[in-house]
């Protein structure tokens, strides 16, 4: 049986049981916050969907109004003055068959992949390597395009990409605890509401069915599911 600590036992007794608006979680969850370093806030919410059929996978992006706060090491793989215009943008990696190579041979210096459509026929080569990690290029994110430049730039302006796991839950991170309030807020909204607009037309009952906020060592902050989905 997993047990916790002292700050976290302390932290949790002040964590009411009632759900909790966004503008009433977020300013507990940096006030119980007990760790040394800059936390990780981060959303969880329950689905009402199976991603056992395709049919039902939730997955997009959103750029983040304020950042992550965390910055992203972005590669490039285009070929022609595509990568110029991904060095432009201010790309940390762009090359061609040669990255791919370099991945195979066990490099992975990066967090985020953008590739032109041309590439794919190599860059699918990678698949098991990069799909695991969450960074195989996918048209749905906007990753596999000609307009890397765009792409680029999202990413490095704060864009996250969120993506229903098999038990039905998104795990997505939207801001450290050294934001302002309001900046976390809307943050928090602007995610919410892009999950919500995700909605599968084939998804039946209730599409939200719970949600949490909480930082990296903090407990969670249930949420008023009702007031998150005005957000759609």
């Amino acid at each position: 049986m997993r047990r916790h600590g002292k700050k976290f036992v302390a932290a949790r007794k002040q964590v009411p049981e009632r759900p909790c608006t966004l503008e009433e979680a977020i300013p507990m969850v940096r006030s119980i916050r007990f760790a040394k370093f800059d936390e990780t806030l981060e959303l969880a919410l329950l689905l009402g969907v199976d991603p056992k059929h395709a049919d039902q996978m939730v997955r997009g992006t959103v750029v983040l109004p304020h950042g992550s706060g965390t910055s992203k090491r972005v590669l490039v793989i285009a070929t022609g003055e595509k990568l110029k215009e991904a060095e432009s943008a201010g790309a940390d990696h762009v090359g061609g068959a040669d990255m791919v190579q370099k991945i195979q041979g066990g490099w992975l210096e990066f967090d985020a992949v953008v590739a032109t459509p041309d590439t794919m026929k190599d860059v699918g080569k990678l698949g098991k390597i990069l799909g695991p990690k969450g960074l195989m290029p996918n048209p749905k994110t906007g990753t596999v395009t000609f307009d890397v430049a765009k792409a680029v730039q999202e990413i490095k302006a704060g864009k996250v990409e969120f993506r229903v796991d098999k038990t039905s839950i998104i795990h997505v991170a939207f801001g450290k605890s050294s934001f302002e309030e309001r900046q976390l807020v809307e943050n928090a909204r602007a995610l919410v509401a892009a999950i919500l607009r995700a909605k599968p037309s084939t998804a039946k009952g209730r599409y939200l069915k719970s949600a949490y906020v909480s930082s990296t060592m903090s407990p969670g902050v249930r949420l008023d599911t009702s007031s998150l989905e005005a957000l759609a």
